[in-house]
């Protein structure tokens, strides 16, 4: 069985013969070295995993055809993640380590305290297909383009617990208890959200203040951290 595994935005059946875009050609081809006949996984997002043969190769396209699923669609948790954006390098690891750990939606948002007032939607949105073409997902959580959080909370969804990572919290045990129904869960930036900011999540009543433990951590940190406690108590790794 190959290990090698491609995002396709295109439908996925027995006998369905996919054109490969003109990177992932080069990547099979002249990169990895693949010749007529070979195997590779590709998933949509929808129809699951399938196992494909390579049937056509180019210098500049290639085509492979699907032969049996390996693995039905499996969908993460209803969780979403916001987090305000720090340096490029640990906002794709934050992006890269909710889609390994389970998210259904990763949301960008813009706080008093973000450094980054502009993010490239398009490439984490890249970034987030990578890490589950990497990791074995059959599911790519959307990455939405940054919004400020006042304009969030305005139209937030009802029955949607928000769990609060708060650092102001710091030295409380780190716990979270079971429940069930959509979450999400909101990392700061690196400055801490502001006093108004503060004030009006702890005001709100879907929301739950969550302690990460006895020190105060690195966004990026906080982010798994925080996604680890929700799944072990509420999620898929149960």
């Amino acid at each position: 069985m190959s290990d090698i595994r491609l995002h396709v935005d295109q439908p996925l059946a027995p006998g369905q013969a996919v054109a490969l875009s003109p990177d992932q050609a080069h990547y099979l081809v002249g990169v990895m070295r693949l010749g007529l006949g070979d195997p590779v996984l590709l998933f949509n997002g929808r129809d699951g995993e399938w196992r494909a043969t390579l049937t056509h190769a180019a210098k500049r396209g290639a085509i492979v055809t699907c032969d049996r699923q390996t693995r039905p669609l499996h969908l993460p948790p209803d969780l979403w993640l916001l987090f305000a954006p720090i340096k490029k390098a640990r906002t794709d690891f934050i992006v890269e380590k909710a889609v390994e750990l389970g998210v259904a939606r990763i949301l960008p948002v813009q706080t008093r305290h973000t450094n980054s007032e502009r993010i490239r939607q398009d490439r984490l949105q890249a970034h987030a297909l990578e890490a589950a073409e990497q990791c074995g997902a059959t599911y790519v959580p959307e990455v939405a383009d940054l919004i400020p959080l006042d304009k969030l909370m305005a139209k937030w969804p009802e029955g949607r617990r928000l769990y609060w990572c708060d650092e102001s919290a710091a030295g409380q045990p780190a716990s979270l208890t079971a429940t069930t129904g959509p979450a999400a869960i909101l990392i700061g930036p690196e400055g801490g959200f502001s006093a108004d900011e503060a004030q009006r999540l702890r005001a709100r009543p879907d929301t739950v203040p969550l302690s990460l433990g006895p020190r105060i951590l690195r966004a990026d940190t906080a982010a798994v951290a925080a996604i680890t406690l929700w799944q072990a108590a509420c999620g898929d790794w149960r």
